[in-house]
């Protein structure tokens, strides 16, 4: 959102009026609509610091009070809303319905608003953009599909299908990273009692001394000062420094992309997002084409799904290519994504009039591609715990041991 000016005359007198809008044309509009008088013009301008602050503090309550739907709940609510647009019931009913026996708060809440915007005459699709974070890209994208055919119940069981497809492979992938995850607990634990309470010891050993510090040593007590002296404000500063950066990630959509730009540069994540995006990405895209939805509309359709936005930013040149007469097979390649053997598939789903079931084998390889990953994923995080753990203790062994080598050295020198 920017921050327009409104220069208005109200009996003879000239203010200005300060206001958030999209655009310069949804801010006329909208300064037209909302302020009596003569608008002499709308510009955009400098916010405020006080507004900075009063929309900081806004967006930062709203969305500690946004609630994600359990996943769970979503796909039962799914799949009751598909088996009841299926008997004829309307969607109006059926969300209401929905949204009276769950005992998911979130979605109780999400579904009768839904169900109060459809009253008013909005469509399903569209109001679900308004909980696009409580709902997710890929329900809204599946429900678009549904009201684009026809076939909303359809559209609602493949969408429930996918959700716990999803679902499974967050349960894997918790459990592939148990281990991991309990060991460097553990681990980090073990190191910060050491520092806190051992190292000091040493400290006082060395100090007393006057040993000469080699660098494993000054690092071992900087640290050691750090947990001991400041320890809880080490705390609150990660805890700040977490909050704020997801505030960004969330409000400002340089730094989400920023973000999601280093997190296709990180190893292991970055196949994980890559393959999981363009596994979904081309299932979505099959169903669309399968529907007989024109391809450049299902790109866009597909596309708007996408989380990562460097990857979305990809997969959009894509329909510029299409739409300019190009062939998908060729805007496909220029994106740098997609294998050649893949590239190979489609174009030959493109010369037998075959797309459809190809892209839905081509996402099919992705899945498959996606799943080995996840399986694979405890034994590719080994090495990398290995590596942090030995690294810890290096430099506890050489902190240690180093200076009291020296103090040797230097006895048997003197005697």
């Amino acid at each position: 959102m920017k921050y327009f000016v409104a220069t208005v005359l109200t009996k003879g007198k000239r203010e200005e009026i300060g206001f958030y809008a999209e655009d310069k044309k949804e801010a006329s509009n909208f300064a037209k609509l909302k302020f009596s008088g003569i608008i002499i013009k709308v510009a955009e301008g400098k916010e405020p610091l006080e507004e900075q602050l009063k929309r900081f503090k806004d967006d930062l309550f709203k969305n500690m009070q946004k609630k994600k739907i359990k996943p769970d709940s979503l796909i039962a609510a799914i799949r009751q809303l598909a088996v009841m647009t299926n008997a004829g019931i309307s969607i109006h009913d059926s969300l209401k319905e929905i949204a009276n026996a769950t005992e998911d708060e979130a979605l109780k809440k999400v579904f009768s608003k839904l169900a109060d915007d459809i009253n008013a005459g909005h469509s399903i699709s569209s109001s679900m953009e308004n909980f696009r974070y409580e709902l997710g890209n890929l329900t809204i994208a599946m429900v678009q599909l549904g009201e684009k055919t026809g076939n909303l119940d359809e559209a609602l069981y493949a969408l429930a299908d996918m959700l716990e497809e999803i679902r499974a492979n967050v349960v894997k992938f918790k459990k592939a990273m148990a281990y991991p995850r309990n060991v460097m607990i553990a681990i980090a634990i073990a190191f910060s009692v050491l520092l806190t309470y051992v190292v000091p010891q040493f400290k006082e050993i060395f100090e007393s001394l006057g040993a000469h510090l080699p660098l494993p040593t000054i690092i071992l007590l900087t640290l050691s000062d750090l947990l001991t002296n400041y320890g809880p404000y080490v705390v609150t500063a990660i805890v700040v420094f977490i909050f704020t950066l997801r505030y960004f990630i969330n409000n400002y959509t340089h730094v989400r992309f920023g973000w999601h730009q280093l997190l296709l540069r990180t190893i292991l994540i970055k196949n994980i997002i890559m393959y999981s995006t363009l596994s979904r990405f081309t299932l979505v895209f099959s169903e669309l084409i399968r529907a007989g939805i024109p391809i450049a509309e299902a790109l866009d359709t597909a596309t708007d799904m996408i989380d990562s936005l460097p990857l979305k930013q990809k997969l959009l040149a894509v329909i510029s290519t299409v739409e300019k007469g190009g062939t998908l097979n060729k805007g496909l390649e220029e994106t740098g994504l997609f294998e050649n053997m893949i590239l190979q598939m489609v174009r030959a789903g493109e010369d037998s009039g075959t797309l459809d079931a190809m892209i839905k084998k081509v996402a099919e390889y992705y899945k498959m591609r996606f799943d080995a990953i996840i399986d694979g994923l405890s034994e590719a995080i080994e090495p990398i715990m290995l590596i942090v753990i030995a690294c810890m203790v290096i430099l506890l062994a050489l902190g240690i041991f180093l200076p009291m080598w020296d103090m040797g050295n230097a006895v048997q020198g003197r005697t």
